[in-house]
């Protein structure tokens, strides 16, 4: 069921035509990205391009805007730009309303506050961009080289600086920027792509759309990478030199499955599909205005790894805060970047690592426990938090968790551990029923036994072990519905050497 909403939902942004219409488009085929996948059509006459850009932006049509025009030399005066001060080209996507989105007036007002001296244009390609989605793609190379074309004109004719450039781009407009950066007279400081688009760009050749080579720095956002009937909304694949996934790119937070139903039910299936989507724009927002919140990311090979809560590290610069304050660290190879967020602004979350040796004397076969934890600090206390198992528990074995939190909790003083029930199979549920009633003496009971709680702050990245609140609690043992309570006992994860206590079958001490 969720998989053909999510296909029809991708159908309905991908055109406002009827089914026929896209099928006649390609776009309901399973190799969608194979077959769509083409050089762009014949560039449009400059003249039929009807591409504006204006310095004084307001959503209201009936206010008059002032624009920028190649070989127009009093524009700059009459629009008051600053030649030499640090500019941002603002670029719109594809739109079925052919009207601005609310995000762009966010975003415009959120520069101008945040860099005061600065120029902020916004690209309209409106007519451009308001049709059938395979026309508008092939016009985003047009565009690019009409953005490309004034660059140069600010350039070459008054030494516009294009090291203080930083053009954004929101989905397809990213792809807009990636085009004005590769077809201009020397380098770009840097473009931002917010979450830009994935049908007919996943899987392109990098001067088939934004790539590292657009600009000395190109950062990327990716906030809707699920895919059906072979197309993703937002790219899947790294582009820039650092790409950042939150919440692996792919299910927001605030943006659920219910929200697209309650579309459905409304006929308004678009709207609740932008809110993953348009998040990257909104947390860019976020990134300009809450400078006392910024959200950290951080470097990790792949989603899993990050659920894990193995890379919460700031080592040799793998963390950084994301949107305008990411770190321009460029290399080699693509960097991608991880991090939990809130579903609100601020979007700040807190992210911990917790390592647990959690010890299995009796076996529970095929159950798989589930555990939450609850955190006390100087500042506030969480409600419970689920320990995510993006694979399973390991018994006998050192598990990593992920565990973020909404609010800071200030410094760590408390943890208490509960075992919310266990995930029967039907195998194990069979073997269970069978051992009660044909050997109900030889029935094991389910516990499990956790000596110590070894915790990482991914903000602070500093590191505390909490130890058994009860001292006396044999051999800090858990139950199904049981709970546990550990304090700090020490700074860092250094473990004390000396003798070590074994546990026999019977779980006494020798």
């Amino acid at each position: 069921m969720r998989c053909w909403i999510l296909c029809l939902s991708i159908a309905c942004l991908l055109s406002p035509a009827d089914p026929s219409q896209l099928a006649a488009e390609g776009l309901l085929q399973d190799d969608t990205i194979a077959n769509m996948l083409k050089e762009v059509h014949e560039p449009v006459a400059t003249e039929a391009l009807h591409v504006k850009f204006n310095t004084k932006f307001t959503p209201d049509f009936e206010e008059q805007g002032c624009y920028l025009s190649v070989g127009q030399d009093k524009c700059l005066e009459d629009c008051h730009f600053n030649i030499s001060a640090k500019t941002f080209f603002v670029i719109h996507g594809w739109t079925m309303s052919g009207s601005f989105e609310r995000w762009l007036e966010s975003l415009v007002l959120a520069l101008r506050e945040r860099e005061l001296e600065s120029n902020v244009v916004v690209v309209d390609w409106l007519p451009l961009a308001h049709q059938l989605y395979p026309d508008a793609v092939n016009n985003t190379k047009a565009v690019g080289e009409d953005i490309a074309r004034l660059l140069n004109w600010l350039s070459e004719k008054w030494n516009f600086p294009l090291h203080k450039l930083h053009l954004i781009g929101y989905s397809l407009g990213a792809h807009v920027a990636g085009f004005a950066g590769s077809f201009v007279n020397g380098t770009i400081g840097r473009i931002t792509g917010l979450d830009p688009a994935g049908p007919m760009f996943e899987g392109a050749e990098p001067d088939q759309r934004l790539s590292p080579d657009d600009a000395d720095f190109v950062d990327v956002l990716h906030t809707y990478t699920r895919g059906a009937l072979g197309v993703s909304i937002g790219i899947q694949m790294p582009i820039g030199h650092m790409d950042v996934y939150p919440n692996g790119g792919d299910i927001q937070p605030g943006c659920g499955f219910g929200d697209v139903l309650g579309a459905l039910a409304y006929g308004n299936i678009g709207e609740a599909l932008k809110c993953e989507h348009e998040r990257a724009v909104h947390l860019f927002v976020d990134s300009l205005v809450n400078q006392d919140k910024e959200s950290l990311a951080f470097r990790c090979t792949d989603s899993t790894r990050f659920k894990k809560g193995i890379c919460l590290s700031c080592r040799k610069n793998r963390c950084s805060n994301i949107g305008y304050n990411l770190k321009n660290t460029r290399s080699k190879r693509s960097s991608k970047m991880y991090l939990k967020t809130r579903a609100d602004m601020p979007f700040k979350a807190y992210h911990y690592q917790m390592k647990m040796h959690i010890f299995n004397y009796n076996t529970l076969e095929e159950d798989e426990p589930s555990f939450t934890v609850e955190l006390y600090g100087t500042d506030n206390d969480t409600l419970p938090l689920a320990l995510e198992i993006p694979d399973q528990i390991g018994f006998n074995f050192t598990n990593t968790f992920l565990v973020h939190t909404e609010d800071d909790v200030g410094d760590l003083l408390k943890i208490k551990l509960s075992w919310q029930g266990t995930s029967k199979t039907w195998t194990s549920w069979w073997k269970g029923l069978k051992s009660y009633y044909w050997a109900p003496g030889d029935a094991k009971k389910e516990e499990l036994h956790i000596r110590r709680i070894r915790v990482k702050s991914g903000e602070t990245q500093k590191k505390f072990t909490f130890c058994a609140e009860d001292p006396l609690l044999v051999n800090n043992k858990i139950t199904p519905g049981g709970e546990l309570w550990f304090v700090k006992c020490r700074d860092g994860w250094e473990v004390t050497r000396g003798k070590r206590f074994h546990l026999n079958s019977d779980h006494g001490l020798h």
